[in-house]
């Protein structure tokens, strides 16, 4: 623990649904406010006049009794390095010492008074285990952490901040710092805004945000332009990246809401972010930095038809078994997508090729996609191929035009089944037991949709 302390505010905001789904605009009725308070050794040092453990008391009444005039509030109290002493202290001492309920002030204050500097310092334990402290996601709920000291549990503030934006919680704290330099405060930077521990008005101004901040939340929405530049585009996951870290945030599907307009997010705004639309193929955003109580338009360029597959019901029960191998045209054979026979794909407006995985092959070249129309690839149904031999033997399937095409090998059973594309065909074996190519025998054949075709490769 340095000579220097500091005292840090965490406010952590998160409205109706904890998970990454869509927070409500709707204000809840209900505010509840943690407090999770340091009772570690170092709180014994002096500053000023006074102990820091006096001065953080003196400051957490202060700000107890600011809060507590604000109407519908409900407070809850946590602490931690308050029950075992140092050495050897423990990284798990945190507790949440007083749970949520009405009237529960002077039980709170209470606690707090009785606190004697004890343990170490916790911090990022202490604020992930403070996510599970609230009763429910119904309320505004926030988090003021005051401590005085550097986590010495080899835990990280910013590692708590993105564990909490995991669950969905948007983690905005304050710094209250006594006598940092600016080097110690720039070690800050992750978690959160600075103010002077001095400032006469600290819990004023402090309040005040916290406040505003219940009313005037950091928000955003994603607009997936499509080619008039209207955010008519929608239900496409979409992946926040901090682009610093290089590490998703959120994932979210997106949403028009029942405006038809694309649906409010609430974020954090410490990072700046890049937004990736999982299109096919993958559209994303320019680096975005959200403003403190504001609401960003986030712009997309994601244009978007449809490529639908489709083969009649056939009398052989194979159209599930197939499937087309989408590529951007000219893209150097990058698979895009593989979709299913009989299903319809959205995709971003342009050019495709396909390759349908039917025997033989079909290639479908130059495949237009165009602003919300559907594309329609048909294909006829298949035959079924019959292949008998008295004996096994080695052989393929040739499609039989102009140049013979290579459609597959036979296995070496004496009775194989195939599902072939209409068309002429021919089949070229020979028996194992016969060691010349003389013996090669030749079957020619026409496969009809729906049609079982039989060659018997021991008759001539």
């Amino acid at each position: 623990m340095g000579i220097r302390s500091i005292i840090v505010l965490c406010c952590v905001l998160f409205g109706a649904g904890l998970s990454k789904a869509q927070v409500k605009k709707t204000e809840p009725s209900l505010t509840r406010v943690l407090f999770v308070f340091d009772a570690s050794k170092s709180m014994k040092a002096e500053h000023k006049t006074t102990t820091r453990m006096q001065g953080a008391k003196e400051l957490f009444y202060k700000f107890l009794d600011s809060l507590n005039k604000q109407k519908n509030i409900q407070f809850a109290l946590r602490m931690y390095g308050h029950t075992v002493k140092y050495p050897p202290g423990d990284c798990k001492d945190s507790k949440l010492v007083v749970p949520f309920s009405k009237n529960n002030i002077a039980l709170i204050k209470s606690k707090v008074s009785e606190a004697r500097p004890t343990g170490i310092t916790p911090i990022e334990h202490s604020l992930t285990e403070s996510a599970n402290d609230f009763p429910d996601a119904k309320a505004v709920n926030m988090i003021i952490l005051i401590t005085d000291g550097i986590e010495e549990c080899d835990g990280d503030p910013c590692k708590a901040r993105q564990k909490l934006m995991e669950k969905g919680i948007v983690f905005k704290p304050f710094i209250i710092g006594i006598g940092l330099s600016p080097a110690q405060i720039k070690t800050f930077e992750c978690v959160g805004d600075y103010y002077d521990f001095d400032n006469a008005s600290l819990v004023s101004d402090i309040s005040s945000v916290i406040s505003k901040q219940k009313l005037n939340k950091t928000s955003s929405q994603v607009n997936l332009l499509d080619t008039k530049s209207l955010p008519t585009e929608t239900n496409v996951n979409m992946t926040f990246y901090n682009t610093a870290t290089g590490n998703y945030v959120y994932n979210y599907m997106h949403t028009l809401n029942q405006k038809n307009n694309p649906d409010t997010l609430y974020l954090d705004d410490f990072p700046t972010y890049k937004v990736v639309a999982h299109t096919i193929p993958p559209t994303e955003s320019k680096d975005i930095k959200l403003s403190q109580g504001k609401h960003t338009i986030v712009p997309i360029d994601a244009p978007q038809g449809f490529i639908e597959l489709r083969r009649p019901s056939g009398v052989y029960n194979f159209n599930e078994r197939i499937k087309s191998i989408v590529r951007k045209s000219n893209s150097n054979m990058q698979t895009l997508n593989v979709q299913q026979m009989n299903t319809t794909e959205k995709y971003i407006t342009g050019n495709y090729d396909l390759e349908i995985l039917t025997l033989p092959r079909t290639y479908v070249s130059g495949v237009t996609v165009a602003q919300s129309q559907t594309k329609l690839i048909e294909l006829p149904n298949a035959g079924m191929l019959t292949v008998k031999a008295l004996e096994n033997g080695d052989g393929c399937i040739l499609k039989d035009t102009k140049k013979l095409e290579w459609v597959c090998n036979l296995n070496s059973t004496t009775s194989q089944v195939y599902y072939l594309q209409p068309g002429n065909y021919r089949i070229e074996w020979r028996s194992k037991l016969l060691k010349g190519s003389i013996y090669t025998i030749e079957k020619k054949f026409t496969i009809r949709s729906d049609v079982e075709t039989k060659v018997e490769l021991y008759k001539n």
